[in-house]
């Protein structure tokens, strides 16, 4: 808890770079687009959603990260966004956090 909130004082999304937050369990990963400045969600993906479910059956693996990561830029790309800024939330930069901020590279977002 601590460590997320030392990340969250230094880290600040807006509409036009909004924050991508990584929420991660054991089982699953849940991911926002996130503006700050009005407090909302742009968009989530989560690996229990439908569209998901249907490509991988279990999502507590890297490569689930990299399929969540593929969905969360093409609804980035539905938005117009292009720069985002990536908290971790206070996990470790390893294993599916990792692979997922790479995989949001590859597909061509900027942080």
């Amino acid at each position: 808890m601590r460590r997320h909130v030392r990340i969250r004082k230094k880290i600040f999304g807006t509409k036009e770079k909004p924050r991508v937050s990584v929420r991660r369990s054991l089982r699953n990963l849940f991911i926002q687009l996130i503006d700050d400045t009005s407090g909302s969600t742009l968009a989530s993906v989560s690996t229990l959603d439908k569209d998901f479910k249907e490509k991988v059956a279990y999502g507590g693996n890297v490569k689930a990260a990299q399929i969540a990561a593929e969905l969360l830029v093409k609804k980035a790309r539905e938005k117009n966004i292009e720069n985002v800024v990536f908290d971790r939330g206070g996990y470790a930069y390893h294993g599916r956090v990792r692979a997922f901020a790479d995989a949001l590279r590859k597909e061509g977002l900027k942080f």
